[in-house]
């Protein structure tokens, strides 16, 4: 790459990055992430952010196109990302209760964190309703593909792994590799 092309690439980043730092609404956040993409802290809840807690890479797809999306919805939400987590591109992080990360977790390319059903199932209640929700919590060690949605209540053990395209519904025991749809064990790590 040219260093005319290579100082674009840089503005073009850098710009979109400081447009979604102005355009977040959330005002309880402890912590600084390193936002390598641009990154949407949205909700009335908390957000705590550990040290070396980054989002995108360069070198993935949806690297300028997408953005990532962290909302604590409510004013009791509340998500924590442990120490050295990385986050590719595109995620997306929704609490109405609470999301909890580990350290040194690695998550892939356009994935979703949801403890909660977005809406009420019952027909009546759909637009009024408050959704069902459940924590999530996300150990130490943790390695996630792309294309993985981890939905309400769900802990995901130590050491695990889930498979790219995961719809995680069940928690995964420690030391363990997950895949599917709905993501079941298929093998435990030594």
């Amino acid at each position: 790459m040219s260093l005319k092309s290579s100082i674009k690439n840089f503005l073009f980043v850098k710009l979109r990055v400081l447009k979604y730092s102005f355009l977040s609404e959330c005002q309880n956040v402890t912590g600084k992430p390193i936002a390598n993409q641009p990154l949407l802290l949205n909700g009335k809840g908390k957000l705590f952010f550990d040290s070396n807690c980054k989002f995108g890479y360069k070198e993935s797809p949806m690297f300028y196109s997408s953005y990532c999306y962290i909302e604590a919805r409510n004013i009791d939400s509340e998500i924590i990302f442990g120490k050295n987590n990385y986050f590719n591109n595109n995620c997306r992080i929704e609490a109405n209760i609470k999301i909890e990360f580990g350290n040194d977790v690695l998550v892939g390319v356009n994935c979703s964190f949801l403890d909660n059903d977005g809406h009420d199932l019952a027909i009546d209640k759909r637009k009024s309703g408050i959704p069902n929700a459940a924590p999530i919590r996300v150990g130490n060690n943790v390695f996630i593909g792309d294309n993985v949605t981890i939905l309400k209540g769900v802990s995901i053990g130590d050491n695990a792994v889930v498979g790219n395209g995961s719809v995680v519904t069940k928690s995964i025991p420690s030391n363990s590799v997950a895949v599917g749809n709905p993501a079941k064990v298929i093998r435990e790590l030594n």
